[in-house]
């Protein structure tokens, strides 16, 4: 899954109201894409059970119009599957409505996350952000219960970010987990032992252009937290490469 913080990563990404005579055009609108590469890829820092343990194949699309709405593509190459089947591949599809106000920022929408030979794991999240400067607060409510979580699981996200000297960026986000203790497959024995929330992860990211090719290097050590079950993970490392580019 792509966690729009940047990103994107993870990408993200508030208002609670949309003005119904805001049509954009396709006149006004903009279309980009984006490929990448990573070392790895670990999400909302499971070390413990990495999406993806070698490198991953990360790429989207993005389209926004001038009054506010977005949508867009962001597909990963996944590290395992259901038994008997080559490796999954995640889709997500996502949209909403962003602004600013002043130094204000936010952003309301919906992702729809879609695996390919990965039974019992397509869902949707209810997610929403809102930001004053450098700082973004957010977060991101299961619909459904799936093999990956339980309905009414949230992942609630604290991020900053700003630029350094040398065409260096630093972005630092923390994410916490609420649980719901019980769903449909992820289910802890004994109860008591499932927690009802955790912090689950920071990651420190380091960025910086590669040359004049348009595409960036990132860098991101991930201090991690704890399992629904209480299970300590461990920190990890990861290396992105990443290339954006417009549509005309």
């Amino acid at each position: 899954m792509k966690l729009k913080t940047t990103l994107r990563p993870l990408a993200v990404a508030t208002t609670l109201a949309v003005s119904a005579m805001a049509v954009p055009t396709i006149a006004s609108a903009d279309l980009s894409g984006n490929i990448g590469v990573v070392s790895k890829y670990i999400l909302r820092g499971n070390t413990s059970s990495l999406e993806n343990d070698n490198a991953a194949l990360q790429g989207g699309f993005d389209w926004s119009g001038a009054s506010g709405l977005y949508a867009g593509y962001w597909g990963s190459s996944l590290g395992y599957s259901d038994a008997g089947k080559s490796n999954g591949f995640e889709n997500d599809l996502y949209g909403g409505y962003a602004g600013s106000a002043g130094d204000f920022s936010y952003d309301i929408g919906l992702i729809y996350y879609k695996y390919i030979n990965i039974a019992n794991a397509d869902a949707a999240e209810i997610k929403g952000r809102l930001g004053y400067g450098p700082v973004t607060a957010g977060f991101n409510y299961l619909t459904k219960d799936v093999v990956w979580g339980n309905k009414g699981d949230t992942y609630w996200t604290l991020a900053y970010s700003t630029d350094l000297p040398k065409g260096f960026s630093f972005g630092a986000t923390a994410g916490y987990y609420t649980y719901k203790k019980t769903g449909k497959y992820e289910t802890v024995t004994p109860l008591n032992t499932t927690k009802s929330g955790a912090f689950r992860d920071l990651d420190l990211s380091l960025s910086h252009p590669i040359g004049n090719t348009g595409a960036d290097m990132t860098l991101t050590y991930i201090v991690a937290g704890k399992l629904r079950d209480g299970t300590n993970l461990k920190n990890g490392v990861t290396l992105g490469i990443s290339y954006g580019f417009d549509i005309k």
